[in-house]
């Protein structure tokens, strides 16, 4: 006698609880994947809000410097504009002796028989028109100049004869340069070195 045993439902139950069991394990791989993006996601939120506060840090932080530069810019143009005042005043100070000292060595370095018609100064430069009783007076003027200790470089532009007063005598045009005072020399220097430091 055969034994005939139906198996379907036992199969049945058993494909019910695979699927079952499978279900289970899905949902579990789901949450676990679900878990993990929500915590990959929390972590690169996190890293994105410190960059975030680094950032607005920077931003802050440039905003102040560029307030200080700018500060700073304007402390340079005054003292700039401080300085260029003080070479003015040094400048008037130094310029209010050279009137004196062009006209006291104008006297002192005219050798007799010489006579000057016109005196021009045109800052450093001045030019010189006059007669003289003959060329060697002219070139001992020249001589004398540029021994003189506030005069330099004389330039003899022309002589000509010309008669005056039935006299004939030698007309002549000069350019002479007046010295730098010391306490251009200095600003100057000072300038200079200024320049050099930065």
């Amino acid at each position: 006698m055969t034994v005939r045993v139906n198996l379907l439902p036992h199969r049945e139950e058993r494909r019910k609880a695979q699927r079952k069991h499978l279900a289970i394990l899905a949902g579990m791989v789901s949450a676990l994947a679900l878990t993990i993006v929500v915590l990959i996601h929390g972590v690169i939120a996190g890293y994105i809000a410190v960059q975030d506060d680094r950032n607005n840090f920077l931003k802050r932080e440039n905003e102040r410097l560029d307030t200080e530069i700018a500060e700073i810019k304007k402390l340079r143009d005054e003292i700039a504009a401080l300085l260029a005042r003080k070479q003015v005043i040094e400048r008037l100070q130094a310029d209010r002796s050279q009137v004196v000292n062009l006209l006291d060595q104008l006297v002192r370095q005219t050798p007799d028989g010489v006579y000057l018609k016109t005196i021009k100064q045109t800052g450093l430069r001045v030019n010189l028109v006059g007669y003289a009783q003959s060329n060697a007076r002219v070139s001992q003027l020249m001589r004398n100049f540029s021994a003189s200790p506030f005069l330099e470089a004389p330039e003899l532009i022309e002589i000509k004869a010309s008669m005056v007063d039935k006299k004939r005598l030698s007309e002549f045009t000069m350019n002479v340069s007046l010295k730098r005072t010391q306490t251009e020399d200095a600003a100057k220097a000072a300038a200079g070195a200024k320049a050099a430091g930065k």
